[in-house]
């Protein structure tokens, strides 16, 4: 399997360069997920980073690679598959106030 040496931004693991394995599409995953064991035997805190572009050329504009940066929120996205709809907003007329 190859690796690719990956930056981290914010977070605990600032500054930090980790090789990620990489997917059949030659990209690291898009989430990445860091166990980190409590100190008092809990359950372990997860940091959660996003895989964001690091950068362009200047000429072409072309992607230079991949960096990790911190989500604070700790969670994931839900998936939205594309053939779930939302459920729409219940309309009030434009006389009527809410309250």
């Amino acid at each position: 399997m190859r690796s690719e040496s990956t930056p981290f931004e914010g977070g605990p693991m600032d500054g930090r360069v980790l090789p990620i394995l990489l997917g059949p599409t030659g990209h690291p995953p898009k989430w990445y997920e860091i166990p980190v064991p409590a100190a008092d035997g809990g359950p372990p805190t997860v940091l959660v980073y996003e895989r964001v572009p690091s950068g362009h050329s200047k000429r072409l504009h072309l992607q230079k690679g991949w960096k990790y940066t911190y989500t604070p929120s700790g969670r994931k996205p839900a998936l939205r598959w594309p053939w779930t709809k939302t459920k729409p907003m219940p309309r009030t007329p434009p006389g009527e106030d809410s309250a």
